[in-house]
């Protein structure tokens, strides 16, 4: 068994760690890879050549690098193009979907939206999996069980769409939360990405195991539900008062923004 991260950003984007910072705070984790996604917008040919060769200059026998991309779309969705480095040429989601299956990537939608539901479920292109939990947005604690929900019904189309457990690493002191382990004796980006889109893996989380195909029992989902909505009335709480403290909350000390950011988390 293999861990890793997956869905992480880097200095190539918008994250704060070069690609060393990463791999030496993921070897740190006891990980063997992490799955790159910097978005697409960032990156013309050079840069993407850059990227790649990169990612490739940091692995070893130790811990290996897959370089993808993370595209936006209409609607504001985004598409996470694992093993994908070529940019797409569109913002349609479902030519994109087409587009990372046609280079050989795993195609998955991140951290939809809830308003973004009932539009999901008309495509006719779909994906290799949804994004069931991803910790920056569903927070460290818990996912939306709606979003399991929706994965349910889609596998009545595609049955062999999976669940996908992100981490979205952008800051440095962002927590990192939730791991992946695959089901491979060596880290190669050929069978990482054969992993994920057969479902050999589960995500890890605080110890326990979290399925591929994304069938949690029923009570299961309702404490996530319960618990998901506590921190997204805390955050919104949060959310207003930092707008109504924004003007007079410029000449805090930076150890006292901290320290309720931490409250608040």
């Amino acid at each position: 068994m293999l861990k890793g991260a997956i869905h992480t950003h880097s200095t190539y984007s918008d994250g704060d760690l070069t690609l060393g910072e990463l791999r030496e705070a993921f070897v740190a984790e006891g990980c063997r890879f992490a799955m790159m996604t910097d978005h697409a917008e960032y990156f013309d040919a050079a840069r993407l050549r850059d990227y790649v060769s990169e990612c490739e200059s940091l692995s070893d026998d130790r811990f290996l690098f897959v370089a993808g991309l993370e595209y936006e779309c209409e609607h504001r969705m985004h598409l996470l193009g694992y093993g994908v480095t070529s940019l797409a040429g569109t913002t349609d989601p479902q030519r994109v979907i087409e587009h990372i299956k046609g280079e050989g990537g795993v195609s998955v939608i991140a951290h939809p939206m809830n308003s973004m539901f009932d539009w999901i479920e008309t495509f006719d292109a779909l994906p290799d999996g949804i994004e069931t939990w991803n910790t920056k947005y569903d927070g460290q604690y818990a996912p939306r069980p709606g979003t399991f929900r929706l994965l349910a019904r889609l596998q009545e189309r595609a049955p062999r769409m999976r669940a996908f457990y992100g981490m979205d690493l952008h800051w440095k002191d962002q927590p990192r939360a939730i791991f992946n382990l695959v089901r491979r004796d060596e880290p190669a980006r050929d069978a990482l990405l054969e992993a994920f889109r057969g479902g050999d893996y589960t995500g890890l989380k605080d110890g326990a195991e979290l399925p591929s195909d994304g069938a949690l029992p029923a009570d299961v989902l309702a404490r996530y539900g319960e618990v998901n909505d506590r921190y997204m009335r805390k955050q919104r709480l949060f959310r207003s008062v930092k707008k109504f403290s924004g003007a007079v909350g410029r000449g805090l000390p930076e150890p006292v923004k901290a320290r309720i950011r931490r409250i608040f988390s």
